[in-house]
C-alpha cells in the first residue's frame, strides 16, 4: 500500500526539530514549569490559499504525532552529545508525548474561491508542552502544502544545488550552519541538502566549513553537531511574566543560571530592539565576557557589527573574541558580504541558513521559483498575557496591536 501525505509528514523522531525547541524547554521547566501558553500560526503571504483536502490531512498529521517518544538510544546520545542537558530534563524528555488535542484548527472559506480558504492553528496548553510543537508543525504544514497543494516541482538538481552552495561558502571561508527544519521543503529534501553539503565538505578546499545543522535527528543520523541556543519566545515570554523594563537583563540571567558555562550562550538581540537590548547588556561588562557572542536576526546585518563592536568597546571587552551568528533570511551572497564585513571589524562570524538551504526550488513546468511558504509559529500568550516581538524591523512587529504600542513606548521606540 503506497504512503499517504500523512504517513509522509509525520516526524520519524522526536528529535526531528530544532535544537534550540530542547534547550528552551528545560529552561522553562527549570523556571516556569506550571505556567500555560498559546502559540499561534501566521502565513504571512495572504495571496496562499489552502483546501479542506489539506486541512483533513493535516489533521491526520498531528493525530499520528501521539506515538513519537525519545528512544532509549537517542536518550543516550544526547546525553553524550549535548552535556548542557540535565540528567532531570532528559528524564523529563523520555516521558514527554505530544497532546494533538492541544491543536486547534480552523478553515475558512474564501469568499473569492470557495474551494480554497485560510487557516488558522492555535496551540493551547502548559508551555513547558506547547513549547515543543512550532517547528515540527510549521514542517508538516510545508510538506503537506507541497504534496497536497503545489506539485510542480521535482527533486531533480536538489543535491547539485546544495553542493555548489557549500562550496562557494567553503571557498569563501564562511562557517555556517543548516538551519532549514521549519520551511523545508520535505524531510527528504533537508536530508538530500545535508548529504550533499558534507560531500563537498570533503571535496572543497577552503576555510570555510560546515559547523552543523539545527536539526538534531539530521545531526544524529550524519554525524553532525546539532546547532542552536536560544529563540525569541524566551524573552517575550520572560518579559510577559515578569515586566518589559527587566526582560532583557532577566532573560539572559535566568538563561545562564539554567546553562552554566555552556556553549549555548549566544545572546539574541532584537527580540524588543537591538538598540533597547544593547543599554542593557552594555551595563555588564562581566556577562558580556561570559556570553560568547551574539545572534544578529532582523535589520540591517550589514550595519549590525560596527554597532555591536561598539558596545564591546564600551565595556573594555575585546570584540575580537566574540562572535557574531547571523541568521536573517540569508542566502550565499548575503553570507559572503556579511563574512567580509565582519572579518575586517575583527568579529568571529557564523551563518545560520534556512530557507535557502532547504526549500530553494524551481517549478518543474517552467523556470519560475516555487516559492516556500513565508510562514511563523509565534509564542502568543503566558498565563493570559499577550506576548510580543518588535524586532528591528519596527514595522514588522508580532502579537497584540495594543500591547506592541505599549512595549514600543516602555522601549522608547517609534509607535
Amino acid at each position: 500500500m503506497p504512503n499517504t501525505a500523512a504517513d509522509i509528514s509525520v516526524p520519524l523522531s522526536i528529535l526531528d526539530t530544532d535544537l534550540y525547541k530542547f534547550t528552551m524547554q528545560q529552561a522553562v521547566l527549570h523556571v516556569f514549569p506550571d505556567v500555560p501558553a498559546t502559540y499561534r500560526f501566521t502565513l504571512r503571504d495572504k495571496s496562499v490559499l489552502f483546501t479542506p483536502k489539506f486541512v483533513e490531512t493535516l489533521k491526520g498529521v498531528i493525530s499520528r504525532f501521539a506515538d513519537i517518544k525519545l528512544t532509549p538510544s537517542e536518550h543516550e546520545w544526547l546525553k553524550k552529545q549535548c552535556p548542557y542537558f540535565s540528567p532531570a530534563y532528559l528524564d523529563y524528555l523520555a516521558k514527554y508525548r505530544f497532546k494533538p488535542e492541544q491543536i486547534e484548527i480552523t478553515y475558512t472559506p474564501s469568499l473569492e474561491d470557495t474551494e480554497r480558504g485560510s487557516i488558522d492553528v492555535v496551540m493551547s496548553g502548559p508551555w513547558v508542552e506547547t513549547i515543543l510543537w512550532e517547528v515540527p508543525i510549521l514542517a508538516c504544514i510545508s510538506e503537506t502544502y507541497f504534496d497536497v497543494i503545489e506539485t510542480d516541482w521535482t527533486y531533480d538538481k536538489q543535491e547539485e544545488i546544495a553542493y555548489d552552495k557549500a562550496k562557494r561558502l567553503i571557498e569563501a571561508g564562511c562557517a555556517f550552519m543548516e538551519f532549514g527544519t521549519r520551511r523545508r521543503r520535505t524531510f527528504h529534501a533537508q536530508d538530500i541538502m545535508i548529504t550533499a553539503m558534507l560531500r563537498a565538505s570533503k571535496d572543497v578546499q577552503g576555510t570555510g566549513r560546515l559547523m552543523g545543522t539545527s536539526n538534531i535527528y539530521l545531526a544524529q543520523k550524519h554525524n553532525l553537531t546539532p546547532m542552536g541556543t536560544i529563540a525569541h519566545e524566551w524573552f517575550m515570554g520572560v518579559a510577559a511574566l515578569r515586566g518589559y523594563e527587566v526582560a532583557n537583563s532577566l532573560a539572559l540571567e535566568l538563561w545562564e543560571n539554567v546553562f552554566p558555562g555552556s556553549s549555548v550562550l549566544i545572546a539574541l538581540t532584537d527580540t524588543f530592539s537591538s538598540e533597547a537590548f544593547f543599554k542593557v547588556f552594555a551595563k555588564d561588562a562581566d556577562r558580556a565576557r561570559r556570553w560568547t557572542g551574539l545572534r544578529q536576526d532582523s535589520g540591517d546585518p550589514f550595519a549590525f557589527a560596527g554597532r555591536a563592536k561598539d558596545v564591546y568597546e564600551s565595556m573594555g571587552v575585546d570584540h575580537r573574541t566574540k562572535s557574531i551568528t547571523f541568521s536573517d533570511s540569508l542566502d550565499v551572497e548575503k553570507a559572503i558580504g556579511l563574512n567580509k564585513v565582519a572579518t575586517n571589524l575583527g568579529f568571529k562570524s557564523t551563518f545560520g541558513i534556512g530557507t535557502n538551504f532547504s526549500n530553494d526550488f524551481t517549478k518543474a513546468s517552467s523556470t519560475e521559483k516555487s516559492k516556500a511558504l513565508n510562514m511563523v509559529i509565534k509564542l502568543a500568550s503566558v498565563d493570559g498575557k499577550p506576548c510580543v516581538k518588535i524586532s528591528d524591523d519596527l514595522t514588522k512587529n508580532t502579537g497584540d496591536e495594543e500591547t506592541v504600542k505599549q512595549v514600543k513606548k516602555i522601549f522608547g521606540l517609534p509607535v
